[in-house]
């Protein structure tokens, strides 16, 4: 769990800089760097999908995932929480924290490299992977939470329970999890990225939360389909 937990905490650490730095961006500023952070999102999520191997694949598993999601609500419960801290914190501004929570969320688990760094630091010991998107994570969590405000600290939680709960099956899931398995799933979630770059740059709402379980259905697919 230490890769995890260095990763965790070096994205607190990003975020916690970025809120100091928020307080002297003005408005008329922070909007258009958010939409520009928009563009920079989406040329992430284009350039991972494209790593994709199986069409089908990801196609099966946005349908599969968006069921299950919207079936749980998971959207609405992330944005009722985010809410709640909200009103806690007394934070304002244009980015609620649920949306700057999601954005960041995603943005910090959709990749190979949370994937792998877990795996490796299960069976291994090996942190350098996850220490290494620590540190690639402090400076997104900095520059998102100059303009998105607390959400994105709170995403280092999101963090923690994932890819601790992937170092910690490691032994178990690593059999399951080949490269073509790795790429489909980051194929997925870099797709979950362009949605998000959408809705900074304000072109639509999607509840994108409700697509994420879309990242984990690849696991079974990958078995199935070649």
């Amino acid at each position: 769990m230490l890769g995890s937990i260095i990763n965790a905490a070096l994205i607190v650490l990003g975020a916690i800089v970025g809120l100091f730095l928020k307080k002297g961006i003005p408005e008329r500023i922070s909007d258009p760097i958010m939409k520009g952070l928009g563009l920079c999102v989406a040329y992430i999520g284009i350039s991972g999908a494209l790593e994709g191997q199986n069409t089908i694949v990801l196609i099966i598993s946005m349908v599969l995932g968006t069921i299950v999601g919207t079936l749980l609500d998971i959207d609405g419960k992330v944005n009722r929480l985010g809410d709640m801290l909200q009103k806690k914190f007394g934070e304002d501004g244009k980015t609620s924290v649920a949306e700057g929570f999601v954005i960041a969320t995603v943005l910090f688990c959709s990749g190979a490299m949370a994937i792998v760094g877990s795996i490796e630091s299960g069976i291994s010991g090996d942190h350098t992977t996850q220490i290494t998107k620590g540190i690639i994570d402090l400076v997104c969590a900095l520059i998102f939470a100059s303009t998105m405000g607390a959400g994105v600290l709170f995403s280092s939680f999101s963090v923690l329970l994932y890819q601790g709960s992937l170092t910690l099956l490691a032994v178990c899931i690593a059999p399951l999890l080949s490269e073509y398995t790795i790429a489909e799933m980051s194929c997925a979630g870099s797709v979950l990225l362009i949605g998000l770059s959408l809705n900074m740059i304000g072109i639509t709402k999607l509840k994108i939360m409700n697509y994420v379980p879309a990242i984990f259905m690849p696991i079974l697919l990958c078995l199935i389909i070649k």
